[in-house]
């Protein structure tokens, strides 16, 4: 298991590489990326059970990246994990690359179920959590969703079927970075009171900063009996990068120029 140290160390490589990525490929979505390299390098750095030489090891924890703009940052957490060489980034967003904008499962060893449209990824975990549980199989299902992406009806579905089936293998980690698209979230759709709905629909649920590693493993480790757990982690959208945390504009801009050489600056400063 890894220390605090080194997860700051694998979620300031995710950052550096998705900076790197979304450059030179311009693509798009940086600042959702940033608002999630912590959780991503505590699931990939500490939690989660695998063996990136066995991909398809039957007992390995599953991961769905329901908001699959933020693909990037998955990427180059499975390549500081072992299941692709680092260098297989430099192709990301390129011409004739595996390796899409959105999370893609085709040819990519790690990743479970390919998505981009919002809604899907959760609504798939709890029909995989459910099938682990017929099985009578002991790995977990983690599935990591926007805060915007709760305006899909498909995930309130999911949000009553998981406690009804007392699915306690799943955790679904929200990333409350309160922007989405071009506005804050309750702007668009108010989702407030956030945490009292999921609590209503019989979920176990742990509100903790999305940014220190810590609370997240401990929110990790509050799975009980009987019920699904949702960890809201509070996040700020851009971490890391002084110019665009909290910035609605980095959801679509690519960083590029003197934009890009400041933020690699930052990070590599960090």
């Amino acid at each position: 298991m890894s220390n605090n140290r080194d997860l700051k160390q694998l979620s300031l490589k995710i950052r550096k590489h998705a900076m790197n990525m979304t450059s030179v490929g311009g693509s798009s979505h940086i600042g959702s990326i940033l608002s999630i390299a912590d959780i991503l390098a505590v699931l990939y750095g500490s939690v989660m059970n695998y063996k990136a030489d066995e991909p398809k090891w039957s007992n390995r924890d599953r991961f769905i990246l329901s908001k699959g703009h933020a693909g990037a940052g998955v990427y180059a957490a499975l390549a500081e994990s072992g299941f692709m060489p680092v260098e297989k980034l430099k192709t990301h967003y390129q011409d004739g690359s595996d390796l899409s904008g959105h999370v893609s499962h085709k040819g990519i060893p790690g990743v479970e179920f390919s998505t981009g449209s919002l809604g899907h990824g959760f609504p798939v975990a709890t029909g995989i959590a459910l099938a682990a549980k017929i099985n009578r199989d002991k790995h977990n299902i983690y599935v990591l969703m926007s805060d915007g992406e709760c305006d899909e009806g498909s995930n309130w579905e999911a949000a009553l079927f998981a406690p009804h089936h007392k699915l306690d293998n799943l955790v679904v980690i929200i990333d409350r970075n309160k922007l989405q698209s071009i506005h804050s979230t309750e702007d668009t759709l108010s989702l407030e009171p956030f945490v009292d709905k999921w609590q209503a629909f019989g979920w176990n649920v742990v509100n903790v900063d999305g940014h220190d590693h810590q609370k997240l493993l401990d929110a990790c480790g509050s799975m009980v009996t009987g019920k699904p757990l949702c960890i809201v982690a509070n996040t700020i959208k851009g971490k890391g990068v002084s110019f665009m945390e909290d910035n609605i504009l980095w959801h679509y801009r690519s960083p590029q120029g003197e934009e890009y050489n400041t933020a690699m600056q930052q990070l590599n400063n960090a």
